[in-house]
């Protein structure tokens, strides 16, 4: 049985406007079948795992359209939008239910088959509940609600 998490690594520019409620999608070429739950990886010069997100859904479609869709909670320029896609006919558009910040980022190396950064993503091979743990969900992360009017709120 396939794991329904994956971990996927984002710039940290825009991790930044996740947090900040300003973006509510990431974007994706391609994207694996049935995911319910990203694991946050932060490029250069973090390099550490920042967040975990719970996914609401994932939209699929031509480029254009999905732009339409996102554009207001993208995080990005229609410009930068568009070039990313530029080769392609399709656009994946995960669209957040949940996010949480890790208050102590953690190394990949916490998860057994991860040995490097995705390029596109990578399964991890554990129960969610059992990622929750070993990244210490429930006590070493704030929830941060992705809506407009952002709330925060510190697990205790």
């Amino acid at each position: 049985m396939r794991s329904d998490t994956i971990i996927i690594s984002i710039h940290p520019c825009h991790i930044e406007k996740i947090f900040s409620g300003e973006k509510l999608y990431e974007f994706r070429k391609t994207i694996a079948p049935g995911v319910q739950n990203l694991i946050i990886y932060a490029t250069a010069p973090i390099k550490q795992i920042v967040a975990v997100i719970e996914v609401d859904s994932i939209i699929t479609g031509i480029p254009h359209e999905i732009w339409q869709i996102t554009k207001n909670q993208s995080g990005l320029t229609e410009d930068s939008f568009m070039l990313y896609f530029n080769d392609r006919n399709i656009a994946n558009a995960i669209k957040f239910k949940k996010v949480y910040k890790l208050e102590s980022p953690k190394s990949l190396t916490i998860f057994d088959n991860v040995r490097s950064a995705p390029q596109s993503y990578v399964y991890v091979n554990e129960s969610y509940t059992d990622i929750q743990k070993k990244l210490g969900l429930h006590n070493n992360a704030t929830y941060i609600s992705p809506e407009k009017s952002l709330k925060t709120y510190k697990f205790s």
